[in-house]
C-alpha cells in the first residue's frame, strides 16, 4: 500500500517510480508498474485501488502507439500481467487488452529463421534486432511460451501457439548442446546457436554445477571458475526449479542442489551490510583472503535492483520443506527493503 500510493502519486500510468526525485521514468510507456500490480491487488482485496487501475487500463492503456518494445520483458510483464488478471477476475477486458498486444507482438517472430527478433515496434508492426547485433538471447526466447500458448487457448486462435512452438522445435533439434547446456545466444537468421557462452538448461538430467566450498559458508555456486568467480542474483531462481522438479518426481539429488543453492543465495543477502543482496556477487576461493563475498562496487552491475527470484525461491523451499528457516529468511530480507528503501521518503498518504 505504501508503495502503491507513492505510484500513485507521482508516476500514475507511467512505467516506473523514481522516489527520490519523486517523478517517473519510461521504458516502453505502458504503465508497467501499473499491470504488473494488478493481480497483486486482487490476491490482496484491495478492492478500491484495483478498481483504479482498471479504469485507468479500461481508458488510458493503447498499444497503438509508434514505440519499440522488447519482446521478453513485454510478453512477460504485460501480457502476462494482462492474462493473470483475466484468470483471476474473469473481466473480459483484460483478455481483450492481451489479445490487442498479442497481435502486436507476433511481427517478432517473421524471421528467416523463425527465432523471433528481441524488439517490435508494435505500433508499427515491424521487427528488428539489437543495433549491435543480429543475435537473441536464448533464455527470452524460450521464456515466452507460456504466454502465447495460453492465448491460444483462450482464443481458440492457433497462430500464437504455433510461432512459440516453432521456437522451442528449433531450439530441441539444434547440435551443440554440450552435456546439456546451450549458449546464450542464437541467430535470427540462421537459427544456429551463437557460441558466446554456456546457459544452463535445467530440463536436463546432467546439469553441470561446480561445487567447492567456501571458506566459512557458501556450499555451492552455479558457475565455471578457477580462483575467484562471480554469480548473477538471477541465479537464485534454480533453487525454486530444482525442488519444484523433485516435487514433481525429478531425482532426490534435484533437491540436495536446491538446499544448497538456497544457503548460497542467503548469503548472498546475509553477508551484505544493508542484508540486500547486490545483482552480482563475487566469490572469494581464498581461505586467507578475507570475506567470503563481496561487491565490486564501482561496477554498475553490483547495485541491487530489487529482483525478486531469491524470495520466490523461498517460498517454494518453505512449502515444500515446511522448514521455517526459509520463511525466516524472507522476512529478514523484507525487513531489509524497509529499512534501507521504505524510510527514504514519505509519499502523501
Amino acid at each position: 500500500i505504501h508503495a502503491w500510493k507513492a505510484y500513485k502519486d507521482y508516476a500514475w500510468g507511467h512505467d516506473e517510480l523514481k522516489p527520490i526525485s519523486k517523478s517517473f521514468g519510461e521504458w516502453f510507456g505502458l504503465g508497467l508498474t501499473l499491470i504488473d500490480s494488478l493481480d497483486t491487488m486482487w490476491i490482496l482485496d484491495l478492492k478500491e485501488e484495483f478498481e483504479e487501475a482498471k479504469d485507468w487500463v479500461e481508458k488510458e492503456l493503447s498499444f497503438n502507439k509508434n514505440t519499440d518494445v522488447n519482446l521478453f520483458e513485454t510478453t512477460i510483464r504485460v501480457l502476462g500481467g494482462l492474462l493473470s488478471t483475466y484468470h483471476l477476475t474473469g473481466n473480459g477486458l483484460f483478455l481483450e487488452k492481451a489479445v490487442n498486444l498479442g497481435t502486436r507482438l507476433m511481427p517478432a517472430f517473421k524471421t528467416p529463421s523463425k527465432i523471433p527478433f528481441s524488439d517490435v515496434n508494435i505500433g508499427k508492426g515491424t521487427a528488428h534486432p539489437p543495433r549491435w547485433t543480429s543475435d537473441s538471447t536464448m533464455a527470452e526466447v524460450t521464456s515466452i511460451q507460456l504466454e502465447f500458448r495460453e492465448l491460444s487457448r483462450l482464443t481458440q486462435e492457433p497462430q500464437y501457439q504455433e510461432v512459440v512452438n516453432e521456437v522451442m522445435k528449433l531450439v530441441h533439434q539444434l547440435s551443440g548442446k554440450q552435456d546439456g547446456l546451450v549458449p546464450m545466444f542464437i541467430n535470427t537468421n540462421s537459427g544456429q546457436f551463437t557460441h558466446k557462452g554456456p546457459l544452463l538448461n535445467l530440463l536436463s538430467s546432467s546439469l553441470i554445477i561446480s561445487h567447492p566450498r567456501l571458506p566459512d559458508c557458501t556450499p555451492l555456486f552455479v558457475s565455471p571458475c578457477s580462483s575467484r568467480c562471480s554469480q548473477d542474483h538471477l541465479v537464485c531462481f534454480l533453487p525454486g526449479t530444482l525442488a519444484l522438479g523433485f516435487h514433481n518426481g525429478l531425482p532426490d539429488d534435484h533437491m540436495d542442489l536446491a538446499v544448497k543453492l538456497m544457503e548460497t543465495c542467503h548469503q548472498m543477502y546475509q553477508q551484505m551490510e544493508t542484508g540486500l543482496s547486490p545483482e552480482i556477487v563475487h566469490f572469494n576461493l581464498q581461505a586467507s583472503d578475507g570475506r567470503d563475498i563481496f561487491v565490486k562496487v564501482w561496477l554498475i552491475a553490483d547495485i541491487g535492483i530489487l529482483l525478486p527470484e531469491t524470495v520466490e525461491s523461498l517460498f517454494y523451499m518453505y512449502r515444500f520443506t515446511k522448514d521455517t528457516k526459509y520463511r525466516d529468511w524472507g522476512w529478514d530480507i523484507l525487513q531489509s527493503f524497509n529499512n534501507y528503501t521504505k524510510g527514504f521518503w514519505s509519499p502523501r498518504i
